[in-house]
């Protein structure tokens, strides 16, 4: 049976029509998804029982059979979701201030190998749907008892290589009868993939565009990130700008600085250039080690340099915080792993 989250409003009420029951009580199932979060069609006490048997029978209400939740010392967390098709991926929430961010998963594994992320060291499986993906805000909206502010499309898997199912999914987040969060509130992260960044552009939807740069040269790009051999260095920052010239959104770049790979003055002065050029802004992350990851991390020390000889540079710049390392959630360590302490 289709999981009742892949539906538009639209495509819902055309869907009840079919099943005999009336258009408005699909804005009223669309109030108890994205409004009360629930998970069990029992839950939804003001539809007739011939109603909620309907629903039953002809739809699934969870993307999920089951999952396990880890609890960092930062206070982030992490969850192991078990898709119906026994497939897990992962989400991890990150709570700041009053700020309280998610990052999902958008493919089970990731197609793209990159030498710095741990989704590439698990072979890919399958996209998530537009369902699947917004499933996991719910969940863990429910889970953590708390309003998710920010989205980001950072987890598991190149969220440009599922296009079709992404931008679905952003439409239920972003739309006023799903879970209305503004655009403003949600960034999409791409490794420079051309066709998906160029559809985005055109997207009714201004989100906020991360490429994960990561190399200046495209023989360090293509040594770490071997998208590069397609879509080289230079196709890629053209294609930010153009995204940038259409949307009027300032793109970031992310940048993990690596030991001894690309951490110099050089590097530093490449990347100015390319920030200048594209008019973005900087974000610099330390790497997150993983047992089968060959790179290793900066010190502090390297960190702030790098940041300064940026600065020198009138480079906005920031370097970004990594959160929930020790039960394997930070930047490039999600790879569908049972680590930490489990809630």
């Amino acid at each position: 049976m289709p999981l009742l989250k892949e539906y538009s409003l639209t495509g819902l009420k055309k869907d009840f029509r079919r099943l005999g029951l009336p258009e408005y009580r699909a804005n009223q199932v669309f109030h108890w998804l994205y409004k009360k979060g629930v998970r069990d069609f029992a839950e939804m006490n003001n539809l007739p029982q011939q109603v909620l048997q309907v629903l039953a029978g002809n739809y699934e209400l969870n993307a999920f059979a089951g999952a396990q939740e880890y609890i960092s010392q930062d206070r982030s967390r992490k969850y192991l979701l078990t898709l119906t098709d026994r497939n897990q991926v992962e989400a991890v929430f990150i709570p700041a201030g009053e700020r309280r961010t998610l990052c999902v998963s958008t493919q089970v594994g990731c197609k793209f190998s990159c030498g710095m992320c741990a989704s590439g060291l698990k072979s890919f499986v399958r996209h998530l749907t537009a369902g699947e993906i917004v499933d996991q805000l719910l969940y863990v909206q429910r889970q953590a008892k708390t309003k998710i502010t920010n989205i980001v499309f950072m987890g598991m898997g190149e969220p440009l290589d599922n296009y079709d199912h992404v931008s679905q999914s952003i439409q239920l987040i972003n739309s006023q009868e799903g879970l209305g969060l503004a655009a403003r509130r949600i960034t999409l992260s791409t490794a420079g993939y051309l066709p998906g960044i160029a559809k985005l552009a055109a997207f009714d939807c201004q989100v906020n565009l991360s490429l994960s740069l990561h190399a200046t040269t495209d023989e360090q790009r293509t040594k770490l990130m071997p998208i590069n051999k397609k879509y080289p260095l230079r196709e890629v920052l053209k294609s930010c700008m153009d995204y940038f010239q259409k949307t009027g959104r300032i793109v970031t770049l992310e940048y993990v600085l690596l030991k001894k790979f690309n951490d110099t003055l050089e590097d530093a002065q490449r990347l100015a250039t390319i920030a200048r050029d594209l008019k973005g802004k900087v974000n610099l992350l330390f790497f997150n080690p993983f047992p089968e990851l060959k790179y290793k991390p900066v010190s502090q020390k390297s960190m702030e340099q790098f940041e300064s000889w940026l600065k020198s540079r009138k480079v906005p710049v920031t370097i970004r915080k990594s959160r929930g390392a020790d039960i394997f959630a930070a930047c490039g360590q999600l790879a569908a792993q049972k680590t930490g302490v489990k809630l």
